[in-house]
């Protein structure tokens, strides 16, 4: 692949409800984009979904030198659920679906993820692994307030997580685990606020992540990283961009080799610091692979950051080779690419 080619694969854009499904072509052909998310709240039914993800099909071939879409959306239930309407089941939120048995939760996830791949969507971002400590509940913005959590027991969000994956690949759609190293001790939410962000009570053996262990155990297909910050681990560095935290915690001590995605990093105010281009470099030379942005308006900015620092530095080239052979693989994994 070209510089451009392998900027292009990591990155991943958001394509909003109300625009034309063909307002993305320029910019994913262009740019040789590896990916779409849905946002903005899908709610006329499957066959809306269905359309759109079928034209976003028409874009790539699906062939090594043409890798087809990753084509993604949060279905996670509850307030999180992109997708609805007819041919897509109302999912009750995490916290409930944290009282059914695993095996329970596996048969519906399957059921959810076969919607979602009739309906052309082969990544869910989802499930939520954090864990919300029973004392913060509500409190905490991004997860408690909505019951996003499984549970306020580690242990028990393990389980659960464990099992939606397994839903899921039954169904053929890619898992991802979010939001690490876990959202839920901080109050604010990184979407809205940089206040409020920083987790001072999470260490790098923390209880916590356990659930994050056993989502990787169970196979998870994509890690997302938050854009809190966690000053036991990586003082005053947002998540996204800590090599503490990508490389060492992640792929070091939790031993995980797959694919490793930002949350959005478009129009988050937790990363609104730091220079559009900047947000790309960053999180890929921390060990990162797909930089997720929910304006498309940024993406010309990361992909020529991305393509200019490959062209200046050498071992950022060589991380850049890496993350896209990772992606590569998931696609080949999901029949997105071959390998010749």
């Amino acid at each position: 692949m070209s510089r451009s080619e392998r900027a292009g694969q990591l990155l991943m854009v958001g394509l909003d409800v109300n625009a034309r499904k063909d307002s993305l072509d320029a910019t994913i052909r262009d740019r040789h984009l590896g990916g779409v998310i849905l946002l903005g709240g899908w709610y006329d039914g499957a066959d809306r979904v269905r359309a759109t993800t079928r034209h976003l099909e028409s874009l790539a071939e699906g062939s090594a030198d043409d890798p087809g879409l990753l084509l993604a959306a949060d279905q996670e239930g509850g307030n999180v659920q992109q997708l609805r309407g007819a041919g897509f089941t109302r999912i009750p939120t995490a916290l409930a679906q944290g009282d059914l048995s695993p095996s329970q939760l596996a048969k519906r996830a399957a059921g959810w993820a076969a919607e979602l791949r009739g309906a052309g969507i082969n990544v869910n971002l989802a499930p939520v692994a954090d864990t919300v400590p029973a004392d913060l509940g509500r409190a905490n913005a991004p997860i408690g307030r909505w019951d996003r959590q499984f549970s306020s027991d580690p242990t028990v969000v393990g389980r659960m997580v464990g099992a939606f994956i397994e839903g899921m690949h039954r169904g053929k759609v890619a898992a991802t685990i979010k939001h690490f190293p876990g959202i839920g001790r901080i109050t604010g939410n990184t979407d809205l606020t940089a206040d409020g962000i920083t987790d001072r009570t999470t260490t790098a053996s923390d209880a916590y992540l356990r659930p994050f262990g056993a989502g990787i155990k169970a196979g998870a297909d994509l890690v997302m990283v938050g854009s809190a910050i966690y000053s036991r681990i990586d003082p005053g560095v947002n998540a996204t961009f800590s090599k503490a935290i990508i490389s060492d915690l992640l792929r070091g001590r939790l031993g995980y080799d797959g694919v490793v995605i930002t949350d959005d990093v478009g129009a988050a105010k937790a990363v609104a610091a730091t220079p559009v281009g900047q947000r790309a470099t960053k999180f890929v030379d921390a060990g990162g692979d797909i930089v997720l942005t929910a304006r498309p308006d940024t993406v010309a900015t990361m992909h020529q950051a991305l393509t200019r620092r490959m062209a200046e530095d050498p071992d950022f080239a060589a991380k850049v080779a890496a993350a896209t052979t990772r992606v590569m693989a998931l696609k080949v994994r999901l029949g997105l690419a071959s390998c010749g």
